[in-house]
């Protein structure tokens, strides 16, 4: 098989949501993936501080970051597009005026405001981002207090509230440089989504680094579960999402795996010939 460059989701994906751990299976199925001449990206919303533990286990190449704001391969930074300090400004206040909880993004910390931990736990149901926000706020992933934002760049801003009312101003102001992506699978009471710039996102992301590596978009695969995915999976050549995963992209997608703690991730590098060991050698 040709060399593939391959796109892993982490949340609800590469690990249960909020997890910095991977199942054994799909570890051993990336180490493998890569001795056999494919390179294997984590392709996230998560900042680089966020996914640093799992860059630890030295199975990646580099990573889509920030969404695809902060673009790296080994040590060589591809693409770096922070917020202007208008946008910043404009869009922390607007939000924090109508009461929406917000959870900020540098490259190298995340804070959120506090109160939102309490606002998730009156929340039920909810889809792998909301439960990766809340497994965060309790398991501490380095989320600090917005007390403490020292005013440095930021990528992102994850935004959660009541109603979509309170999210008019924004949009009003901002929606002509910035993407509102709201989860498809809304807990009650609980709007949840991220404001991306519409300079970049995850397909763009996939692409600056096919060609920075010269590779051919037809030989990129992405492995995703929600719908801040869908770019990518709409970009690589062989999409893949999660049983677990969003309705509207497993539509969408070449193939839908099993769900991440069912081994989905092992399951969808064999179906796919990325890697030929049986199942009990994983």
């Amino acid at each position: 098989m040709k060399p593939k460059l391959i796109f892993l989701d982490i949340d609800g994906t590469l690990t249960s949501p909020g997890s910095n751990v991977p199942p054994d299976s799909a570890l051993a199925a990336i180490r493998e993936a890569r001795a056999n001449g494919h390179k294997v990206f984590l392709c996230t919303g998560r900042n680089h501080a966020m996914l640093s533990p799992l860059l630890d286990y030295g199975c990646f190449d580099g990573a889509v970051a920030s969404g695809g704001g902060y673009v790296f391969c080994g040590e060589n930074v591809l693409y770096d597009c922070p917020m202007s300090e208008q946008q910043k400004e404009t869009a922390l206040r607007l939000f924090k005026e109508q009461g929406v909880f917000r959870t900020i993004e540098a490259r190298d910390a995340a804070y959120c405001d506090e109160g939102l931990a309490d606002f998730l736990n009156e929340a039920s149901g909810g889809n792998s981002e909301l439960v990766r926000w809340r497994k965060a706020l309790e398991k501490d992933l380095g989320i600090r207090p917005m007390r403490e934002y020292d005013g440095r760049p930021l990528y992102k801003v994850i935004f959660m509230c009541s109603s979509v009312d309170q999210l008019a101003p924004a949009i009003e102001a901002l929606e002509k440089e910035f993407y509102f992506l709201v989860q498809d699978v809304a807990a009650a009471n609980c709007i949840n989504g991220e404001l991306i710039n519409r300079k970049f996102d995850k397909g763009l992301g996939i692409r600056r680094m096919a060609e920075a590596l010269d590779f051919p978009i037809e030989d990129t695969v992405g492995f995703g579960d929600s719908m801040n995915d869908l770019e990518m999976i709409e970009t690589v050549g062989t999409s893949v999402c999660m049983a677990n995963g969003s309705p509207q992209l497993k539509r969408k997608s070449d193939l839908v795996c099993p769900a991440v703690e069912e081994d989905g991730l092992a399951w969808g590098f064999r179906e796919l010939g990325l890697v030929k060991s049986d199942k009990n050698e994983l």
